[in-house]
């Protein structure tokens, strides 16, 4: 282990100890400097460095955990160089907000300071910002500076399992000013362990029991039979906050034994989102490539007198294990056994009336699940990745505790919908004599008015009432991103959470505020007017020539860029704004300023056909109560298709005895044709922007030519609470 020396009188430098954590270096403290000494790493070889910044780059240049914290190509390596002789400016308490204010406009664009992950030299700003204490908090209170409030949240967020530690025992080191050791990984008070290895807890900073710093090691374990939902997102997203916090490692494993249901698409999805969330991955793995040791561990387990053939019919089968009831198969001879298992493995009639049960210690035992599980079934069906080399296909329940204990899982992350399986996990791994892998439990992720089972999702997709997998009303991580879901708005909101076991309904608008906090402060700002009975006002004294002015797409944010606006002597408004007004009554042309509607003219249906009114620039904006949206009279307007989403069932939670089509919502979709400024040309596919008075929009199909429209989807922005 490496040794962090400093001066008697100092504190260790935070960017130091928060870059060692987030490399995965472990260091010890000892203040035996004298005083006003720089710090000192003395290596495990006992060469010794000097210096922050010099510090700070051997250690991003170590980094087991997080690849490229410091070494980029010539030209980003030096942009770290320049923000880490930039950082120390933060220390200067006439120049901090100066640097603040900076480093918020360099961000409104950026996602890290340097290309697109994260280096040491977003970490060592982000010490700065947070060894500043009340000073930031305040700062981040007030929401001066959200880019940097944004950005900050985000690093907080995504490594709280090392810099909340961090921050909290720095604070006391401060206090105290008597730095001491980092080294433990686990707080021997916050352990609970449970029989077998379970560990729950309510908490959102939790650890995982018998941890070995460097050597924990996690899987994500998805069936290819569907897309990635949300509630998959929860436990990939948990897995790498653990892998993170020690400086371990995440397999990424497809759970293959169910050909009829899995595809090669499904797999490759499945890969695009769990890169979507931002997960590293060790490497992938399949539980096909292991189907033959499984079944040589089966034939094991037959010969052992641990597991045994039965060709009980399904149903009977389940209602002997709701009642105890021992099979009449369960001690035939392990020959007979044998025999069963072969015709099983050739795929014959007779196998094909047969399945392999673990033979548990009491088919009476109270957790049902420990009734003699089933282990494998017969199925011919070719399967997606080996065609049709086997005809026999493991179980979930037989084949997870082999592979976790046979790749070197260490921990195996759970929902606490198994909770009461676990045994059996156990039972499964003690029999086939294995190591045992603890289990850590966290509650299953659940959303109001919204299904998560692939089976209720697949029947939304075959009968056509979505339009795929990635439809922007699914729970999947494609189609809420093509909602406009950020996935840092994502992963704070999971991480918020933490591991608790408590089942709870989640309301999306939590989700949904999160995300308006992070676009809101950097998405440019269009007009865009209901192309249905919008009405003409002529301003009598307006320009008799159009003329452009350029204004900023984000008045708060000029860095966002600058739009052209045109002004005409006639203008477009919207049939709704121009009911609300009323004979000689002043408004306000939001970027233009005031005018006075001297004329109505309306159909016999009631709407308004013409608006006649004058200009009143000097007029104040406080004194009018209409303030409304407009475009100008010219060719250059851009078809625009606003899409709105309601939820796809009408009920908040549909109970297990509850057929969830009886509350499918059929009118959950609505288009409405409008027309928007010509600036909304370059607006590209993915990009979000703020209609102005309408809300947020994700572009989903951007310009083509004039007769096509771009379509823009409604982001909610957590306010919403009609389910429509």
């Amino acid at each position: 282990m490496m040794e962090l020396l400093i001066a008697s009188d100092a504190t260790p430098p935070l960017s130091v100890l928060a870059t060692a954590k987030v490399a995965g270096v472990s260091l010890t403290v000892n203040p035996t400097l004298t005083a006003g000494s720089p710090p000192v790493l003395v290596l495990t070889n006992g060469l010794k460095l000097r210096g922050t910044n010099v510090l700070l780059k051997y250690l991003a240049r170590t980094s087991t955990a997080i690849p490229n914290l410091y070494e980029r190509d010539a030209f980003e390596t030096g942009q770290i160089d320049e923000w880490l002789e930039y950082a120390p400016i933060f220390s200067s308490g006439s120049e901090y907000e100066g640097a603040c204010k900076y480093v918020d406009g360099y961000l409104l664009h950026r996602t890290f300071l340097i290309g697109h992950n994260l280096s040491v030299a977003d970490i060592t700003i982000w010490s700065y910002l947070a060894g500043a204490g009340k000073r930031w908090e305040s700062l981040m209170k007030s929401k001066k500076y959200q880019n940097l409030g944004r950005w900050y949240t985000m690093i907080s967020t995504e490594h709280a399992a090392v810099l909340d530690e961090l921050t909290s025992s720095f604070s006391k080191k401060k206090d105290s000013s008597k730095p001491s050791s980092s080294t433990n990984v686990t707080d021997e008070s916050n352990k609970k362990q449970i029989a077998n290895g379970v560990v729950n807890s309510n908490r959102p900073e939790v650890d995982l029991p018998h941890v070995e710093m460097g050597k924990v090691c996690l899987r994500f374990a998805p069936e290819p039979s569907g897309f990635l939902h949300i509630g998959h997102a929860k436990a990939a997203l948990l897995n790498q906050y653990f892998a993170q916090k020690y400086n371990g490692k995440i397999i990424l494993r497809f759970d293959d034994t169910n050909p009829a249901k899995e595809s090669n698409e499904f797999v490759d999805s499945l890969i695009t989102d769990v890169g979507t969330l931002g997960i590293k991955y060790e490497k992938i793995t399949y539980t096909s490539d292991y189907f033959q040791i499984l079944m040589e561990m089966a034939e094991k387990l037959i010969k052992e007198g641990k597991a045994y053939i039965d060709d009980t019919p399904r149903e009977q089968m389940k209602h002997e294990r709701m009642e105890g009831i021992e099979s009449k198969c369960r001690n035939q001879s392990i020959d007979e056994n044998i025999k069963l298992w072969n015709q099983m493995i050739l795929g014959t009639e007779r196998g094909l009336q047969c399945c392999l049960r673990g033979k548990f210690p009491s088919m009476q035992d109270p957790n049902k699940s420990m009734r003699d599980p089933v282990y494998y079934r017969c199925n011919p069906m070719p399967h997606h990745r080996i065609g049709s080399k086997y005809k026999i296909y493991p179980t979930y329940d037989f084949a997870c505790p082999f592979v976790d204990s046979y790749e070197g899982i260490t921990h195996a992350l759970r929902s606490s919908e198994y909770h009461d399986r676990n045994p059996q996990y156990f039972q499964v791994q003690e029999d086939m004599g294995l190591r045992k892998v603890h289990i850590y439990e966290f509650s299953r992720l659940n959303m109001v008015y919204t299904l998560l089972s692939k089976r209720k999702l697949l029947w939304f997709v075959e009968n056509r009432k979505v339009d795929g997998w990635n439809d922007a009303r699914f729970p999947t991580v494609q189609g809420i991103v093509r909602r406009g879901l950020q996935i840092e708005a994502l992963i704070q909101f999971i991480l918020e959470q933490g591991a608790s076991k408590n089942l709870n309904l989640m309301e999306w608008d939590k989700l949904w505020n999160i995300n308006k906090r992070i676009i809101d402060p950097v998405c440019p700002r269009h007009t865009a007017i209901v192309e249905e009975n919008r009405v003409l006002l002529t301003l009598l004294d307006g320009p008799h020539k159009p003329f452009v002015r350029v204004v900023p797409k984000h008045k708060k944010h000029p860095a966002a860029g600058d739009k052209a606006t045109t002004f005409t002597k006639k203008i477009w408004i919207e049939q709704v704004d121009a009911k609300a007004i009323n004979p000689n009554e002043e408004i306000t042309l939001m970027d233009w300023g005031n005018a006075i509607v001297k004329e109505i003219k309306k159909g016999e249906n009631g709407n308004v056909t013409e608006l006649i009114g004058v200009l009143h620039l000097e007029g104040s904006v406080k004194t009018t109560k209409l303030k409304l949206t407009w475009l100008p009279e010219t060719n250059e307007l851009v078809p625009l298709s606003l899409v709105e989403f309601g939820y796809l069932i009408t009920k908040k939670k549909v109970e297990e005895d509850e057929d969830f089509v009886d509350v499918v919502n059929t009118d959950s979709k609505k288009e409405i044709g409008a027309v928007g400024d010509s600036n909304m040309r370059n607006v590209k596919r993915g990009d979000i922007v703020q209609l102005e008075r309408k809300g947020y929009f994700r572009c989903d199909v951007p310009f083509i030519r004039p007769s096509k429209p771009i379509v823009l989807y409604a982001i909610p922005d957590g306010r919403q609470t009609a389910t429509k």
